[in-house]
């Protein structure tokens, strides 16, 4: 299994921090989130990371190098950042054909909420926090029963009995990864742009993709200056105090 890192976008909303720095190498507690990001993959057994790179590429190359924590790096460049995630997730469309780990790079959280999501008993999953506040920012995830049918910020038609906020991480099966692969290119056919979550809500309506909860795990996307003082002040303390939610042996991820 390998992990695939959506890290190329602007991160407007935390300018002027994001003019010269990319999100992803924003620090918290003296370390980025994607250093700790990787760190967390590495600790679960995941061996390699495909980083999907665009605003400011070779700032993340330079500090991340080709290995990091025991992981091999490639890179991806999605030359058309500036158009939204989707494009990124399509121009690693071709690493979809393995068992995957499909990761938004501006999360912070305990590797114990990998541990959940590698757990998960679906061949594909994703990880669904109950304990949020709906501001109408939140990429929320609907299910139904022990299946995610929808993911939306606005609630869907279909029927669900769940809601949650979606962490921005999914375990994707390779067969599930080669249809995404394929919904992809019809979808950019189309002219698509914007979020990658757009294309997941059209696989959920054709495979089974489970859910684990993640309540009372510490994590937070930055999207807000605000988020980067509540990672820093609030989220890494627990984080910290928790052992970084580690236990002590490792899990080996799935081949």
């Amino acid at each position: 299994m390998k992990a695939i890192i959506l890290a190329a976008g602007i991160g407007r909303r935390l300018s002027p921090l994001t003019d010269r720095t990319p999100k992803c190498l924003l620090s918290v507690g003296g370390k980025s989130l994607l250093e700790r990001m990787l760190s967390s993959l590495s600790e679960v057994g995941i061996e390699e990371a495909v980083l999907v790179i665009g605003h400011l590429k070779e700032l993340i190359q330079e500090r991340i190098g080709t290995t990091f924590s025991g992981l091999t790096v490639r890179y991806i460049e999605n030359p058309a950042y500036s158009r939204g995630s989707i494009r990124s997730l399509w121009h690693a469309r071709g690493e979809l054909r393995h068992d995957s780990l499909v990761m938004d790079a501006d999360v912070l959280f305990p590797t114990a909420l990998l541990h959940r999501l590698l757990s998960a008993s679906s061949a594909s999953a994703l990880c669904l926090d109950q304990a949020f506040t709906d501001s109408g920012e939140e990429m929320k995830l609907f299910a139904q029963a022990d299946r995610v049918v929808a993911i939306s910020r606005k609630a869907p038609a279909c029927p669900y009995d769940r809601v949650g906020e979606g962490v921005g991480f999914m375990k994707c099966a390779a067969p599930h990864g080669e249809l995404l692969a394929s919904l992809l290119e019809e979808m950019l056919r189309n002219g698509a742009d914007g979020d990658y979550e757009d294309v997941i809500d059209r696989l959920l309506r054709q495979v089974h993709v489970g859910w684990v909860a993640v309540n009372g795990l510490p994590w937070t996307e930055v999207d807000f200056p605000e988020d980067l003082r509540r990672a820093q002040e609030e989220i890494l303390p627990r984080i910290e105090e928790s052992g970084s939610g580690n236990p002590k042996s490792k899990m080996r991820a799935p081949d």
